[in-house]
């Protein structure tokens, strides 16, 4: 039934993007989180999603992928957690990029959203003409 398979690759593609805005929103609030040098950076976290060929079609998550644990060293003396020299550890995290993403993701998210309804509203149509017969 093509109008089922709407329904689940639609909706397979909205955990997709509901990872992935989950992923975006820790990102972009860690961005400012700093950590003593002998400590790791926060990692910021990137989801992967692939074609689903197995079944029905749709999509999911096939894995998470890492930022760099090294970060950036900046020089800031009077920060608490500054060491000996001055330097303290902020994540490796481009905001624009971030932000890019949280888009992309959104959008992704509300057109899916958007098939589900249609799909819904198309069902019921097909309920009441053929509870009318």
């Amino acid at each position: 039934m093509p109008m089922m398979d709407a329904l689940g690759i639609a909706g397979t593609a909205l955990t997709v993007h509901r990872k992935w805005l989950d992923a975006v929103s820790d990102n972009l609030a860690n961005v400012n989180t700093v950590r003593s040098t002998d400590e790791t950076a926060f990692q910021a976290r990137y989801i992967t999603a692939q074609a689903d060929m197995r079944g029905e079609g749709g999509v999911y998550v096939a894995g998470t992928e890492w930022g760099d644990a090294e970060g950036r060293i900046v020089h800031e003396p009077n920060h608490p957690l500054a060491d000996e020299d001055g330097y303290v550890r902020y994540p490796d995290i481009d905001l624009s990029e971030q932000m890019g993403s949280l888009i992309m993701a959104q959008r992704g998210y509300q057109m899916n959203a958007a098939v589900i309804d249609r799909a819904r509203e198309t069902y019921q149509a097909a309920l009441q003409i053929g509870s009318q017969q």
